[in-house]
């Protein structure tokens, strides 16, 4: 679980960040949480962008994915999620304790 002094530098970190995933109608599938996952132990922080067709609630797909990618969610705005999972390879972000 995230604090708020680290969601704060996460989101200072995710301002610059394009989506680089988006969640259409079909919803939220396997192959799209084992992508985001592989993305995300590359990565540790990115946004997913849902498309306004999408059926499901954005607080419904922010958990769906957070579930599927054992990931964090650091914030929802309008219709960008970002998620963050620390990195066992690839470790960039040096969280603030």
């Amino acid at each position: 679980m995230l604090t708020g002094k680290q969601k704060g530098f996460l989101r200072s970190e995710a301002h610059h960040l394009k989506p680089i995933f988006q969640v259409g109608k079909t919803g939220v599938n396997d192959n799209m949480v084992e992508q985001i996952s592989e993305a995300l132990e590359k990565r540790e922080l990115l946004k997913v962008s849902i498309l306004q067709n999408c059926m499901e609630d954005k607080d419904t797909v922010a958990e769906q994915l957070s579930e599927g990618t054992k990931s964090d969610i650091v914030q929802i705005i309008g219709s960008n999620i970002v998620l963050y999972k620390e990195s066992k390879e690839n470790k960039k972000l040096q969280l603030p304790s």
